[in-house]
């Protein structure tokens, strides 16, 4: 998937009319949280602020252990957080002195497992968040939108894994909530259905008027579907912002590499241009503002590398990947691990030797500054 170059998009804050105001569903202020056993530095939300507004789907992203789940079972009730506030629909749910158990917060979970009940059939599922008395014919409509008209009488074992999916999001939705939080939800499912279901989401959300916060470790799937990604490392914040922005204007070296999957190259100033070690960028017409005396990276794409077969090369190719109409290698310079991607024409074997240079006009960042630069020829 080629993120390079996109243009800059507006946030759904932009977009929306001024008269009408975003109204927040979600609010995390200052959220700080410790897991019990974990030693006095080692906190896994760090000073997190958050906001879900209305209508939106918003993707919490990051590698594994960054703290999204944790994050979601805040909000859900599951965990409570040693500083900060969680609010809901304009309520205090956590902290402030406040305390709400998460059947009393009004949120809808589905969880990467599914949690269905084996025991109870598909409608049984569907109804059980239901008060006593309260009507069913929205879970009789939500079973229908879902494509599961029919198979009210099977149990789970009984359904295949989209199937059981959708099961689970009926659930969450069927009693009416504003907030429906969604961890990994499709992470057990083959591709295809993967795929189908990803891009159903958002309609089927925005059909039941909900918002959605969806945990996520893979950037393809949050930048596809959700209207904001939210992109967390190591229980810190680093970027919420729409994903035309994110791609075109990432915060930090770290939103670059991990969202783009971009390379980041060291780099040093030298007179009014930066050296890398596979060539030269500057600031055209802007003159070059590096921030501080710290070290200094450059972001660019995997479009923006030549590679060029050499025995006596200092780089190697490490492995590759077939992409359809395209090659990705994974090419290690010294310390330096690259993704390139090269046309089919350039088939080569792994463990060849060959030469990098930045190919002339691409595109790259540099940080922490974020500047725009431009490699030169």
């Amino acid at each position: 998937m080629s993120l390079w170059p996109l243009p800059i998009a507006s946030t759904l804050a932009e977009l929306w009319p001024p008269e009408l105001p975003l109204r927040e569903h979600v609010q995390l202020r200052g959220i700080w949280h410790r897991y019990p056993n974990a030693a006095p530095e080692e906190w896994s939300l760090e000073g997190i602020d958050l906001a879900l507004h209305q209508g939106e789907l918003v993707g919490l992203l990051g590698p594994s252990g960054c703290g999204k789940t944790t994050l979601l079972r805040l909000i859900a009730g599951f965990e409570r957080p040693e500083r900060g506030s969680v609010l809901i629909d304009g309520r205090p749910v956590a902290g402030e002195g406040r305390w709400l158990p998460p059947e009393r917060r009004g949120v809808g979970m589905v969880f990467q497992d599914y949690a269905l009940f084996p025991h109870l059939n598909a409608w049984q599922n569907a109804c059980f968040g239901l008060a006593r008395g309260q009507d069913t014919s929205r879970a009789s409509w939500l079973l229908e939108l879902l494509g599961l008209k029919g198979l009210e009488r099977r149990y789970p074992h009984e359904l295949s894994g989209g199937q059981r999916q959708r099961l689970a999001l009926a659930r969450a939705l069927a009693p009416g909530p504003s907030v429906v939080l969604l961890d990994e939800p499709f992470s057990n499912l083959d591709v295809e259905v993967r795929l189908r279901l990803r891009s159903e989401l958002p309609a089927v959300l925005s059909r039941c008027g909900a918002s959605g916060l969806i945990v996520t470790h893979d950037p393809e799937e949050a930048l596809a579907i959700c209207d904001r990604v939210a992109v967390l490392r190591q229980g810190m914040l680093h970027q919420c912002a729409s994903p035309l922005r994110l791609v075109q204007q990432p915060a930090t070296a770290f939103v670059g590499r991990f969202v783009l999957q971009g390379n980041l190259l060291p780099a040093q100033l030298k007179g009014e241009r930066i050296e890398t070690q596979l060539g030269c960028l500057d600031c055209r017409p802007a003159p070059l503002k590096p921030a501080g005396s710290g070290p200094q990276e450059v972001l660019v794409s995997p479009d923006a590398i030549e590679l060029q077969l050499d025995s006596k090369g200092e780089a190697w190719l490490q492995g590759r990947e077939f992409l359809g109409r395209e090659w990705l290698y994974q090419v290690q310079l010294g310390d330096l691990k690259l993704r390139l991607r090269l046309p089919l024409e350039a088939e080569y074997g792994r463990g060849q030797r060959c030469q990098l240079r930045l190919r002339p006009g691409s595109p790259g960042i540099l940080f922490p500054s974020r500047q725009p630069l431009v490699a030169l020829g």
